[in-house]
């Protein structure tokens, strides 16, 4: 099992980036608050914590900034009818504070808002996180320095609006929902993980 690695970013395209740590690259399908959290200096290093998830047709390394973020993710995997894409988007959408609060509250319209997550869904996320919240340690603990994303890093030459689309339909939302998501944002001069966070943020009201 590997519980983390730590090494240098060679490779980014969100959800997906690339880890080289002594010399192996690592591919990763990271949360979106891993990518908030990359540092900026090119030479500086990353510890990401890791869930890897085994199937018949995939092999997948999933990547987290915190131990708090990963410890939602396996959380939610327990949960009947959550796989790891859905687990991704909801640790991507909100903090693990912001979703016990939703989970406490009972607020299914919230919870509903997170792409594949249906009203039955969000109804039973709540009934069945509950008590598993009381465990899951939400003080933060961040595996980088910095908050800004590192442009030295390689990354495909896409304009930044046309790299939040394809992050967020990775994450399962539908285009018609991409592009209500990014209007407001168009004309920014925002940077990609920036406008994703935004987004994100919007789109859970």
């Amino acid at each position: 099992m590997i519980g983390s690695l730590h090494g240098k970013v060679t490779w980014k395209q969100p959800p997906e980036l690339l880890l080289e740590v002594n010399g192996v690259g690592y591919e990763l399908q990271a949360s979106m608050n891993t990518f908030y959290n990359l540092p900026q200096d090119a030479d500086t290093g990353v510890t990401v914590y890791t869930h890897f998830v085994v199937r018949e047709d995939a092999q997948t390394l999933f990547g987290f900034c915190s131990l708090e973020e990963r410890g939602l993710f396996r959380l939610l995997l327990k949960v009947n009818g959550i796989g790891p894409k859905m687990a991704l988007a909801v640790v991507s959408g909100m903090t693990a504070a912001e979703f016990a609060r939703f989970v406490q509250a009972g607020d299914v319209a919230a919870l509903s808002r997170i792409p594949g997550v249906g009203k039955k869904t969000a109804e039973r996320m709540i009934v069945e996180m509950r008590d598993r919240l009381t465990g899951l340690d939400t003080g933060s603990v961040t595996g980088t320095a910095g908050h800004q994303s590192n442009p030295a890093i390689i990354s495909i030459p896409q304009s930044a609006l046309d790299e939040a689309t394809h992050a967020l339909a990775a994450l399962g939302y539908k285009p018609v929902q991409i592009s209500r998501m990014l209007a407001p944002l168009e004309n920014s001069d925002l940077s990609v993980e920036e406008m994703i966070r935004q987004a994100l943020r919007a789109s859970l009201g």
